[in-house]
Order: C-alpha cells, then structure tokens, then sequence
C-alpha cells in the first residue's frame, strides 16, 4: 500500500531541490573567492621568499589579478543580495576551476601539491548546482587534470634544481585527483539531494499542520459563533411565527413574515452544519479517543470503501485524549493510504491500558511492497510501479510525502509507528503507539482541566 499525497497536499507550493541552484547570492561567492585569492597569494610569497623557487611569477600574479578584478567588478556592478541563476553559478564555478589549473600550469601541474584543490570546484558544484552541471564540471576537472600531467612549467629552484615526482607518483597523484572528483562529486550530491529532500518534506509537513492548525481555530470560531446565535435566531423564528397568525388578513405581509422565518431555519442549519468541525472550544480541546479516530476518517467515508470502527475489548469507556490538530492530521493521512490502496474494507482499532495507547489501521488491499516495507516513512520515496499498479491508479504518483508527513506529526506526539503486512490476509498493517502519559487529557503531563468557556465579547 504505497501512499498518497492528500488533496491538501498535492496543492502545497514547495521549493523542491532541483530549483536550489537560484538560492546562491553572489556575495557568497564573491567572498569565498577572496579567500581563495588570499590563499593563491600566500601560496606564491611562500615559494618565492622561503622556497626561492624559479617560476613565472608575473603570470602568476596576471591570473590571480584576473579574479581579483572580476570580483571588484561583480561587487560593484551588482547589489550584495543578487542570487544567481544556475547558468551564472556553473560560470562562476567553471572560471574557478579553470583559474586554479591555469595556476597549476604554471608552477609543475601535478607536481605541484596544490592540485588536489582541483576537487574543489566539484565538489561546489555537487553540493549547490543539478546533476547535469555537476557532471559537467566533474567532466570538465578530469580533462583539465589529465592535461596537467604532461603540459605544465616545471619546478625549478633558483640553484637549477628541477623538483619533480617520478612518474609512478605522478600517475598515483593523477588517479587519486580522479577518484576524488569522482567520489567526492557522488557523495556531496548524494549527501546534498537528502538534505534537500527531508528540508523540502519537512516544509510540507509544517504547511500541512499550520492548514491543520488554521483548520481547527476557525471550526473552534464556528462553534462559538453558533452557540452565541441560538437564542437570537430562536427569538427570530418565535416572532416570525407569530407574525404569521397575526397576518392572516394580509397575505403579502404575511409572506415576509414566513420568509423570515425560513432565513432564519437556513441561518441555524448553516451553523449547524459548520459547526460540526468546531472542536476547538475548551470542552472540546478534549475529546473521547474513538470521537478523534472518527473525526480523523470522517473525509475519507464516503469513498466508496468500508471503515469499520472497534473501540476497546469491553464495557470499558475510551480515554479522553488531547484533540491535537497534529494526532488527527496523521491519522486522517494513514487512514487515506489505507482506504486509496483496500480492496472493499479499511478495519481501524483502537486498544488502552494504564500505560499506553494504541492504534492499530488495517486494509484488505495488497498491503506494503516488499522493496519499500523498509523505507517508509522516507521523504520523496520512489518506485518504478508495476504495469498492473499504473492501470488500477493511474493517476496515483505517490512519493513518500504523505506517510513522511503522518509520520512526523504523529512522532511529534510522542508516539512510535510500526508498518507490516498482516502474516494472513496480506493486507498493509500501521500500528501507531502512544504511552498514555502523552496524550491522556485528563491524568499526565498535559491533562486539561475542566474549566468555564470565555464567552465572545461583542
């Protein structure tokens, strides 16, 4: 039973990762190229002044001078708070891979060794730009280094002394560059695509409680408005009927009056009927535990599949539970998966004791893929789906969002979640778990007393 985004979600306006090549301010750059600048002229006072060694110092200080002057321009000609697109972030990256091999060139190529710093570039570009740029780069650094091994300025001290390593080390410096670019191009972007993937889940998840959260304080408004009004519009519909066995002797009066009166039936039934979600008033920031469960599956009943309820083992009352806008989206979520993925049939169970609360949402459907059993719960999760899937949902491009997203409100609740596949019929199993202290409104840490509502001020 993979799972589904919910229609809430499949709406929310997420900044997914292959879009975070934009996010780069050109300051951000700019500085980290002053400090390569400081570093490069460091390196070049060093071999002259301690090492004396024999090199092209006037192009040296040329190329360096080149990103000297393009940073000055770039502070200049742009505002600080620029950010670049992924075109000018893979130009910038390109100019600083080739501005350091030009440095390479000109003092002994992979003799020098400094060139391990060509793993730089790369490593940027795997963490910041999409796979396409980065292979490029990645590409491109391979090239640039294979070329320094044969084309280069040698080392050459002052006395004529060549420095150079014999070639065992330089193809062993050759191939450890490579292996670098490579693996550390692979790990940055792999390490970099989960970062983004759980950064970009989580804002779903936090959009999802703040709908939530909104949700539950406007049905609390409702509620209230709707006890407020009662008397008001029963006074309405009191007078209007009387109206009307007055206004016998005048007909179209006596129609007025009737339309008042069915305004004011429309107006009780509008509340009514909005008011059910209103929960969030002090007696009902507490609720029975099956009332939550029932409320958290009331969107999905008329689906046209089968939810049946079973609350406790016996006579025993369900514990009154903390009504959290958190508990109830995760459910609702896992009971959506369910329902999307049953044959006919989604079976929710709830079981207490002194010590802990359970859950237990189960379905008739084919229950959890064998590949994904061990990843649910995974942001962004994708699987290649059978021919025979495609054509039972063809709409369904799930991808981990939605059980992320139940997962982590419901752990924020304290609770612990465990996904199978029933050993019998097959069918997906979510069990989820709370010791009892976490959730029980009436003993425990968050118990909420009973108290007097504060009455809307007018």
């Amino acid at each position: 039973m993979p799972d589904s985004p919910s229609p809430s979600q499949k709406d929310l306006p997420i900044q997914t990762g292959q879009h975070r090549g934009n996010w780069i301010r050109l300051r951000t750059l700019i500085l980290l190229r002053w400090m390569a600048i400081t570093g490069q002229l460091s390196a070049l006072f060093v071999a002259e002044q301690v090492y004396q060694l024999n090199l092209e110092y006037g192009l040296c200080f040329l190329v360096v001078g080149i990103s000297v002057i393009g940073n000055i321009v770039a502070s200049f000609v742009f505002p600080e708070s620029k950010r670049l697109s992924e075109a000018e972030n893979l130009l910038m990256v390109l100019f600083d891979l080739f501005q350091l091999c030009a440095l390479l060139y000109l003092s002994g190529g992979l003799n020098n060794p400094f060139s391990i710093l060509l793993v730089g570039p790369v490593t940027v570009s795997a963490a910041a730009l999409s796979a396409r740029s980065t292979i490029f780069v990645g590409s491109m650094a391979i090239i640039l280094v294979t070329l320094l091994t044969e084309f280069h300025f040698s080392l050459i001290t002052r006395d004529g002394l060549l420095l150079q390593v014999s070639d065992v080390f330089l193809f062993g410096n050759w191939l450890a560059i490579v292996i670098a670019i490579i693996f550390l191009g692979i790990y940055s972007r792999w390490i970099a695509t989960e970062m983004h993937a759980m950064s970009d889940a989580l804002q779903a998840t936090q959009m999802a409680l703040s709908r939530e959260q909104k949700l539950t304080d406007l049905g609390g408004v409702v509620a209230a408005a709707a006890h407020e009004m009662g008397t008001p519009l029963a006074t309405i519909k009191l007078t209007s009927a009387e109206l009307i066995e007055e206004l016998e002797d005048h007909p179209e009066l006596q129609e007025d009056a009737r339309l008042i009166r069915a305004q004011a039936d429309r107006c009780r039934d509008i509340l009514r009927s909005m008011g059910r979600a209103g929960k969030d008033d002090l007696m009902m920031r507490r609720a029975p535990l099956s009332t939550v469960i029932e409320e958290a599956a009331e969107p999905h009943r008329d689906r046209g599949k089968l939810i049946e309820f079973l609350h406790g083992d016996g006579d025993d009352l369900p514990p009154i539970i903390l009504r959290q806008p958190e508990l109830i989206h995760g459910l609702r979520n896992l009971v959506q998966n369910a329902v999307d993925f049953a044959t006919t049939t989604v079976w929710v169970e709830s079981s207490w004791d002194d010590r802990q609360i359970t859950v237990r949402i189960m379905d008739d459907g084919p229950g959890f893929a064998p590949t994904v059993l061990g990843r649910i719960g995974d942001p962004f999760m994708r699987r290649r789906r059978s021919s025979v899937e495609r054509s039972a949902r063809p709409e369904y491009e799930g991808m981990g969002l939605g059980l992320f997203i139940a997962k982590t409100l419901l752990e924020r609740t304290g609770a612990e979640l465990i996904f199978a596949n029933d050993e019998g019929d097959g069918g997906a199993v979510v069990q989820v778990t709370w010791p009892r202290r976490k959730i029980d409104a009436e003993t425990g840490e968050n118990a909420i007393p009973w108290q007097k509502n504060s009455p809307i001020t007018h």
